[in-house]
């Protein structure tokens, strides 16, 4: 049996509540394979496009960034462990799914402060870009081939405030869903931890909590099966295993989109060199229960 941390992405999740549950249905049954093989399971996701949506939604009250996260927390966990706790249910697995209202640590001296590059939110033209950036003060982005987006604050996690109750959770059987969007960003103030006007990236914040964990396996879902390298070209070439050290020649050689797969292959190294023996696998969702036997996915390993 291994300890797994699932990181699902935003995307991925749908863009309206239907369509979000909908995706989840099919999510919950290819998690519920590892699960009922015998692994512990923490699901981390994203929250790209749904906190952009909730911040658009409460414009009015101008609602921070820190309580949208917390809301799209909430929204995504009851899907995930409403399906989750249906798909188990179903297969007479004895064991219950909860979502965990996730606080994560960050440095407010950290540079991505001076550097937006995190896009949330629906994708707009150049022209609406430009107008919603003049009418409300935010930084847009291009974001891949599909348009521009608002662009915020990413910095890095550098501690999770409920590390201990997670543990708690999984040590008595639970399957545990927790930081969401990449957790709540928070840092200290005097003797209180505020929000911070940011978004944490799920991949980074995925892997901290599956070293603070002690998860034997990081596992980074995609829309690809595999990672590849000259990806969209002639001689692309899909990669089934990689050393840590062949990733980051393939880093330094420019395989990876930043936006991208990138930040997924630089969490994936965190990961498997914080311990010896921990291992990280990229993915797609259909591809999750075969790349445990090595017939799909990315593995990275030392």
């Amino acid at each position: 049996m291994s300890r797994i941390l699932i990181a699902l992405g935003g995307n991925a999740l749908g863009d309206n509540p239907r369509e979000q549950m909908e995706i989840i249905g099919e999510t919950s049954r290819h998690i519920a394979d590892l699960i009922e093989g015998g692994h512990e399971v923490v699901i981390a996701h994203g929250n790209g496009p749904q906190v952009g949506m909730i911040s658009v939604a409460l414009e009015k009250e101008q609602m921070p960034l820190p309580e949208c996260t917390a809301m799209s927390q909430g929204y995504i966990g009851y899907h995930l462990q409403n399906r989750m706790n249906m798909e188990l249910n179903k297969r007479g697995i004895d064991k219950k799914v909860v979502s965990l209202i996730t606080q994560v640590v960050v440095d407010k001296e950290d540079e991505a402060f001076n550097n937006p590059d995190k896009p949330i939110g629906r994708f707009y033209t150049k022209e609406e870009a430009e107008e919603v950036g003049r009418q409300k003060n935010y930084i847009m982005m291009k974001d891949s081939n599909r348009g521009y987006r608002r662009a915020v604050p990413s910095p890095k996690p550098i501690d999770i405030v409920e590390k201990e109750s997670v543990k708690t959770l999984l040590d008595n059987g639970y399957t545990v869903i927790a930081v969401g969007g990449g957790g709540i960003p928070v840092a200290m103030k005097g003797d209180s931890m505020v929000g911070v006007d940011a978004v944490v990236d799920k991949d980074f914040a995925g892997e901290l909590m599956a070293e603070l964990i002690d998860a034997d396996y990081l596992f980074i879902l995609t829309a690809v099966d595999r990672v590849a390298i000259n990806f969209g070209k002639p001689d692309q070439m899909d990669l089934e295993r990689i050393t840590v050290e062949e990733a980051y020649k393939y880093i330094e050689e420019g395989h990876f989109a930043p936006g991208s797969m990138l930040p997924k292959i630089r969490a994936a190294i965190d990961f498997v060199e914080s311990k010896e023996g921990r291992r990280a696998i990229i993915s797609s969702i259909e591809g999750v229960k075969g790349a445990l036997e090595g017939k799909s996915g990315t593995l990275i390993y030392r």
